[in-house]
């Protein structure tokens, strides 16, 4: 019987591509491909989607020793991409995912010290691939498989669904093995496609998802900013120089730039905050003036089961939405019935622009709804809500249903997005925005919500609820800026501006869709950054900035950019430094 030890014992002069969908378990088979390889060979690691510091922990854990028979040593491609600060280690090259040439030779570098035959580790080939495109190939037949053909090792992993279906069958038709993880409910499955020591075999292995990470908002100034929106209490808004909309153009830029990293798990991460938001309503209750929670403890029902009491909530909830300026609610009394009840929505700002792209585009935003009735609720149950009809399959309007407990379908809703959708959004998104930045044309506008949200909407529909759910949706948030931040610099030049007018540009964008206020001299500083506006952390937390930055001032003035300072942690604006 064959074991994944031995699939984690690649054989010399020989590539072994990893395949599966984001949050499989590629990055822990390479862990341990790590482990199990140290004591016979020295081991160059390739690291794109976290520090290499992270992964030296990880190794660590799982049992890695001090005292190592071989060298194991990194290539550190994820911290200059980002826009992250990196300390320095005398084990690691830097290198950026957006450079092909620059990674080849700090592959190229680090093989040169270890004089022998090494197992080089790419974790992974994902972000290179979607910020470089077919040009990854060539980067694979050059440096990959020279490296194998000198002697040495190499696993490569990339994730399944985050590009053109063409160019993964490319990468797999260039290499001597192919390991496809596929997942199922319960457990993953390894198959062994081809190997050039190992017949075609499926192994089964149970399945464990990444772990969640503590983040917190202030609950108070969320009220507040909730009741001015509902017209319950006056006063300024709370960002005083931009006010406190934002343009749904760059919520939905945002997100979509997102999901170009992690089309299956993103939506479902997001849906998944809904326990966050039961959280915050509770907590937010001590903050409402006293009349409302005597209403709240009198006249609120045990459950929502029954219609009448749904329709005094929709009620609620449709001053709310359109408060928040994120859709126009209407329960449907007559459709609904006791544990079944349907809603439409007009002008949802999460699908407003994307008229007829061949799939229901509500997916994890729709998480707020079930959080809102288990936060209202006096019995302990869960709710569960499916988008029914919707703007992106050509429906003149959305439809949501709410059950409580499982709801059939749920889980193919929220992984309809496939990459050639995803594709097509982007590109309607870019087309947009460069239409606004080079011939003044206006972006998204609604009949009669406008173009702005709240940004209570704004944090729903860019998911910055669950913007620390996992390792995972962080690094795609990041990783998604770069590479939004990367196209429309090189589409400004191409269209043939100067550097200093295609930042002018960009702040001018980012100032419009009321980002925050923005002033770049010797760094770049943005007050009142409606990313990490009202949100607690122990880091800097503009996860998407941070990126979006980072990848347009690569590629108008080659420069990368880090987070110094931000709001999140108390500072009194976000700040970012060249490097």
């Amino acid at each position: 019987m064959v074991s994944l030890t031995r699939l984690q014992e690649i054989p010399p002069k020989s590539m072994i591509l990893l395949v599966g969908p984001p949050g499989a378990g590629k990055s822990t088979f390479c862990h341990q491909t790590v482990l199990n390889n140290i004591e016979t060979r020295p081991i160059v690691y390739v690291t794109t989607e976290s520090a290499p510091s992270k992964v030296a922990d990880l190794l660590m854990q799982k049992g890695l020793g001090g005292a190592l028979p071989h060298t194991l040593s990194f290539v550190d491609a994820f911290h200059e991409t980002v826009g992250l600060q990196s300390v320095a280690r005398p084990d690691t090259v830097k290198a950026s995912s957006e450079d092909l040439t620059n990674l080849g030779i700090a592959i190229s570098k680090l093989g040169e010290r270890v004089e022998e035959d090494f197992l080089l580790i790419f974790d992974s080939l994902t972000p290179p691939y979607l910020l470089s495109g077919s040009d990854i190939l060539r980067f694979m037949r050059m440096t990959l498989l020279r490296l194998a053909a000198e002697g040495n090792a190499v696993l490569a992993c990339v994730d399944e669904g985050c590009g053109k279906e063409e160019d993964l069958v490319a990468m797999m038709s260039t290499v001597d093995g192919i390991i496809k993880i596929e997942l199922m409910d319960s457990s993953r499955t390894f198959n062994v496609m081809k190997h050039p020591r190992i017949q075609p075999i499926k192994i089964e292995v149970p399945m464990t998802w990444s772990p969640h990470v503590s983040y917190d908002f202030d609950i108070e100034m969320l009220t507040h900013h909730m009741e001015r929106c509902m017209g319950l209490m006056a006063g300024p808004p709370l960002r005083r120089e931009v006010g406190d909309y934002v343009n749904i153009f760059w919520s939905n830029f945002t997100r979509w730039s997102g999901m170009l990293w992690d089309p299956k798990r993103f939506p479902t991460m997001t849906y998944d905050s809904n326990e966050q938001v039961e959280s915050m309503i509770r907590a937010s209750v001590k903050f409402l003036p006293w009349r409302a929670r005597l209403s709240l403890r009198l006249f609120m029902p045990k459950n929502f089961s029954k219609v009448k009491d749904m329709k005094k909530l929709m009620a609620w909830c449709k001053r709310m939405m359109e408060g928040d300026r994120s859709y126009i609610i209407e329960y449907l009394e007559d459709s609904s019935k006791t544990d079944e009840h349907y809603l439409r929505g007009y002008e949802c700002a999460t699908c407003w622009g994307f008229e007829n792209v061949g799939a229901a585009l509500g997916l994890g935003a729709l998480g707020w709804l079930p959080g809102v009735l288990e936060g209202f609720e006096k019995e302990d149950r869960d709710w569960n809500a499916l988008e029914t009809k919707c703007v992106g399959l050509g429906d003149p309007y959305c439809e949501v249903k709410l059950v409580p407990g499982e709801v059939d379908g749920l889980k193919e809703s929220l992984e309809a997005v496939d990459s050639a959708i995803i594709e097509r959004i982007h590109g309607r998104l870019m087309d947009r925005l460069i239409g606004f930045m080079l011939n003044k044309k206006p972006l998204w506008e609604r009949p009669k919500l406008g173009n702005e949200i709240s940004l209570h909407a704004f944090g729903h529909i860019t998911s910055d609820m669950a913007a620390t759910a996992s390792e995972r949706y962080r690094m795609a948030m990041r990783l998604g800026g770069v590479l939004g931040g990367k196209e429309v610099g090189e589409r400004l030049l191409s269209a043939g501006m100067k550097e200093d007018e295609a930042v002018h540009h960009v702040i001018n964008l980012l100032e419009h869709c009321k980002v925050g206020k923005v002033s770049i001299d010797e760094t770049i500083k943005i007050r009142e950054n409606c990313e990490s506006f009202m949100i607690k952390a122990q880091e800097p937390s503009c996860f998407f900035t941070t990126g979006f930055l980072n990848g347009f001032f690569s590629a108008v003035k080659s420069q990368h950019v880090r987070e110094t300072k931000c709001l999140a942690v108390g500072d009194p604006h976000c700040e970012w430094q060249f490097r």
